[in-house]
């Protein structure tokens, strides 16, 4: 399936003042859980627009590396700008304090998650499911809303399914319900975490494509977390791959899997790819 040829209204809806500013930038960021250390000091810079996929072994740090971005996980030392503002401090007489929560949830606002799980809101149909937040967070009036969601619910394929409710969707319906809930909040980057792991193997293909789909139609950045090789390929701008919570090698897809210059990244390769 794929989506209608129309461009997404999140296409021209961010006009940077500087394309030079990165969307995201990671400087230094290291975390530690326990007594594992699982970012080393990370540095990566996002582009406007700019597509990343993200690969890497099982705690190689990638997710912790988005769930930053979303606030979820707070580092332990270094900094994240969004467009160029301080995400975890803000600053104040001239030096970095951290953020309180006013300034957190003010820059929540640029960015969208899709996660493993759906994390739909069972009571609740899938129009108002994808509602809430423009509602809520967004301040739109209702029918402004409604629209929204409306639109982008028939972008993904479920215009037919407004007054359903999660339990009668297939897992591939509800993953695509997630997305269109993140994206109707027009994010300036959107996140998505390993969002097929949770599938059956014949639902995996309808998700990905409204991904691919979104990334074509759209000039949204986004930091894709995946297994998926092939996908990771197809819609990246950019590969990097995370080896115990270090970016060991990074660059364009068609160098990352065809010329990869690590042996950790030709091992690691090697599980997915054939020939």
């Amino acid at each position: 399936m794929s989506l209608p040829e129309r461009k997404l209204e999140t296409s021209n809806i961010y006009p940077m003042k500087n394309k030079k500013v990165p969307i995201a930038a990671y400087e230094n960021i290291k975390k530690t859980y326990g007594d594992v250390e699982v970012l080393k000091g990370v540095d990566l810079k996002i582009s406007p627009g700019e597509k990343v996929a993200l690969i890497g072994p099982s705690g190689s740090g990638k997710t912790t590396i988005i769930r930053m971005l979303m606030t979820l996980e707070q580092p332990d030392s270094g900094t994240i700008k969004v467009e160029g503002k301080h995400l975890w401090h803000k600053e104040v007489n001239g030096k970095l304090v951290p953020a309180d929560e006013k300034h957190l949830r003010e820059m929540r606002k640029n960015i969208g998650m899709v996660f493993q799980h759906f994390n739909l809101f069972p009571h609740m149909t899938i129009l108002r499911n994808v509602t809430e937040a423009p509602i809520h967070v967004l301040g739109l009036p209702k029918e402004e809303a409604t629209r929204r969601a409306v639109d982008m619910l028939e972008k993904v394929g479920l215009g037919d399914k407004l007054d359903a409710y999660p339990s009668q969707l297939s897992g591939g319906q509800k993953q695509r319900v997630a997305i269109a809930r993140a994206v109707v909040m027009q994010p300036k980057v959107m996140l998505f975490d390993e969002v097929t792991s949770a599938l059956d193997p014949e639902l995996v293909g309808e998700v990905l494509q409204v991904i691919k789909d979104l990334a074509k139609e759209t000039d949204m950045a986004m930091i894709l977390v995946t297994h998926e090789m092939d996908f990771a390929r197809d819609i990246a701008d950019r590969v990097v791959f995370l080896h115990d919570g270090q970016i060991e090698e990074e660059g364009k897809p068609k160098d990352i899997f065809e010329k990869p210059k690590s042996e950790r990244l030709r091992t690691f390769l090697s599980r997915f790819l054939k020939g």
